[in-house]
């Protein structure tokens, strides 16, 4: 698949959309959650955010990116100012400002969003993304969305021109969706399993050092009970 080239984004049109300028920007930014505080939250609890790229995600965007026929797959998680690609097959960007996101569009959905033509769509034509490279036309994206019901992000395929895809094709994106989600999961629950191991590693060194401490108190009191001298009872006086 060919990549689109990514040079320099510092100055991209994504990292400076003003909300405060409508004369430069018609852009439409999804609509905040109503359970938004509670989704950031579980989202930072995965602690997925910023880490290293890791094989088996890859092989899902790999894989979303070869059944779609779309050049471009993303794993994204949506945080409080950015969507940010957890894997990437297409495209260099590690992340773009949520103002700018369409996964942002999608996590508000139980299913698919699916945009045909990115022109013709009133939400995203005018979109930096769109716009300006990677000049987004074609996007069709799942949510990921924990057991409790919380969409964190989205496995999402793009192309650069009007794409349709069938239903086998957005079914198989949807179950590739489910299996990004249990791989955060299984990710989660790893973590924790580490943590406790650790926390019980822990215990167990203070336990054998209170034990340690213990030991020598009881050394020195017996030595301290043996060095004190003997006390000699006075003898009782015989009446007569």
């Amino acid at each position: 698949m060919p990549r689109v080239d990514s040079g320099d984004y510092s100055d991209h049109p994504s990292r400076n959309v003003s909300k405060n300028n409508p004369d430069k920007d018609f852009n439409m930014p999804a609509p905040i959650p109503k359970n938004e505080a509670k989704r950031i939250k579980v989202l930072w609890q995965y602690e997925v955010l910023d880490t290293v790229p890791e094989e088996v995600f890859d092989e899902l965007t790999a894989l979303a990116s070869h059944i779609c026929g779309a050049p471009i797959a993303l794993i994204t998680l949506v945080d409080e100012n950015r969507q940010w690609f957890k894997s990437a097959v297409g495209v260099d960007l590690k992340e773009t400002a949520r103002d700018v996101s369409i996964c942002a569009h999608t996590i508000l959905q139980s299913d698919l969003l699916i945009i045909p033509d990115t022109t013709l769509d009133e939400r995203f034509k005018d979109n930096p993304l769109v716009t300006a490279s990677p000049k987004i036309r074609f996007y069709a994206g799942a949510p990921l969305v924990t057991p409790d019901g919380y969409a964190l992000g989205t496995l999402c395929v793009v192309d650069l021109v009007p794409h349709e895809m069938t239903a086998d094709q957005k079914q198989a994106l949807r179950v590739l969706a489910r299996h990004v989600m249990t791989q955060l999961e299984l990710r989660r629950h790893a973590l924790e399993l580490g943590k406790t191991r650790t926390d019980c590693k822990k215990t167990k060194a203070d336990l054998a050092t209170a034990k340690t401490e213990i030991a020598r108190l009881q050394r020195e009191l017996k030595l301290a009970k043996r060095s004190k001298p003997a006390t000699v009872k006075p003898k009782a006086r015989v009446r007569r």
